[in-house]
């Protein structure tokens, strides 16, 4: 899979987790650190990547906007360590949503689910 990690969630752990897994995985720091939510949504939509994220207007985005996008993982209060181990668990048991373009948002103990619309 192809993943796009926001520049709130670039960290050197998740990078090679995906990385080590086989992903295809882009920073957002690398290309434009700058680049606002909408840039952010369009590059990952463009290249069939998830945004992993801790940003919560990617929601507004995809629910009000109606932007196109290939899925959205949000880690919501989790720290690096935490959302390390709840990416393990989300490709573990939900490859099939993810590679659906499903909307995910991660907190402690507890996996949301929205199916691509």
């Amino acid at each position: 899979m192809k993943f796009l990690l926001d520049v709130c969630c670039s960290s050197h752990s998740l990078r090679r987790l995906l990385v080590e897994g086989g992903h295809d995985v882009r920073l957002v720091s690398e290309t434009d650190p700058r680049a606002s939510d909408e840039t952010v949504l369009a590059m990952a939509y463009e290249g069939g990547s998830i945004v992993i994220t801790e940003d919560k207007d990617f929601g507004e985005l995809i629910a009000v906007q109606r932007r196109p996008h290939s899925g959205i993982i949000r880690f919501l209060e989790l720290s690096v360590s935490e959302q390390v181990a709840a990416m393990q668990e989300v490709l573990n048991r939900y490859r099939n949503e993810l590679e659906s373009g499903a909307v995910m948002v991660v907190t402690r103990g507890r996996i949301r689910i929205r199916p691509r619309m």
